[in-house]
């Protein structure tokens, strides 16, 4: 069964960094492409970056240079590191196993001042 377990996120202010983890479980997370997903309230989900097997990111755009995705093959664990955040970044955030679209139960990030 796969199985996906975020954490990390929080209460932040504007500017603020936070690191968002994702353990999994249930299938080869070596050899899966991943991904970070959020919805803010009211939305629908957005991508937010993708990373390869081998560890290659890929990022939207308007995301370049605040996220920053990355992956540990040993520990089976995903994360994001989000810097600069904004009140916009309001969000549960969600880790994705891409062939599938599993995703896990979210953690929620919320920017405030």
């Amino acid at each position: 069964e796969v199985q996906l377990v975020e954490s990390g996120g929080g209460l932040v202010q504007p500017g603020g960094s936070l690191r968002l983890s994702c353990v999994a479980s249930g299938f080869a997370f070596g050899t899966s492409a991943m991904s970070w997903v959020r919805q803010a309230p009211g939305k629908g989900l957005e991508w937010v970056s993708g990373i390869s097997p081998s560890g290659s990111p890929t990022y939207p755009n308007s995301l370049k240079g605040r996220f920053t995705i990355s992956r540990d093959n040993a520990k089976n664990t995903l994360y994001l590191q989000l810097n600069s955040l904004k009140i916009d970044d309001t969000a549960m955030y969600f880790c994705r196993k891409d062939a599938g679209n599993y995703r896990g139960q979210g953690t929620q990030v919320t920017v405030s001042s």
